[in-house]
């Protein structure tokens, strides 16, 4: 028996790309203002490219993507043929071996076990230069449910455990928003 690295998200790449929005195109705009300008960031959980990468390389980042779907790489690259992506876990991922102003993870942290987001949270953490940026989506409650498109179990640690893991490995909680489809993002900064 293999095990599916993706969590699911292979199986479902052509349903995942035919339903993904531009919702939350603004956070990450937002965001990504915040950043120096040709600033690093690593995507992870990237999918094809779209929205995020699309829109960070809009704002004249210089992104790197990770994610573990096959399907969604080989898209991936066909559209950001200029961004290097590894297929690979992100919660595993050696995250290019380099240090990053940013890090993003839209859709990603709660389809992981907990101890699977708190390592991630840690390897982020670990990739990011001195005052550099995290984002990322999940519930501001802690709560569990069923992902729609691959039937996995999903789960956010809510805010108080997320604030607790990022201060954890060096980085603060500053901001939180909710973009127009009622997603709910956390933005953290690692220490200077």
């Amino acid at each position: 028996m293999t095990t599916d690295l993706s969590h699911g998200w292979d199986a479902v790449a052509g349903a995942f790309m035919a339903a993904r929005s531009t919702v939350g195109v603004e956070v990450v705009r937002r965001w990504a203002r915040q950043l120096p300008k040709g600033g690093t960031v690593v995507d992870l959980g990237c999918g094809f490219g779209e929205p995020v990468t699309r829109t960070l390389i809009d704002a004249g980042l210089e992104v790197w993507g990770v994610d573990a779907s096959p399907a969604l790489v080989a898209e991936y690259r066909r559209r950001c043929p200029d961004c290097p992506v590894a297929c690979e876990a992100a919660e595993t991922s050696a995250l290019f071996g380099r240090r990053f102003d940013g890090a993003v993870a839209i859709g990603l942290i709660f389809l992981l076990p907990e101890a699977d987001q708190r390592r991630l949270i840690a390897r982020v953490a670990d990739a990011l230069v001195a005052g550099g940026r995290l984002l990322f989506s999940a519930p501001q409650q802690e709560c569990a449910w069923n992902d729609l498109l691959t039937g996995r179990p999903s789960r956010s640690l809510g805010e108080a455990a997320y604030r607790e893991g990022l201060g954890a490995v060096g980085l603060t909680l500053e901001g939180q928003s909710t973009d127009a489809g009622g997603n709910h993002y956390f933005e953290a900064t690692k220490a200077r």
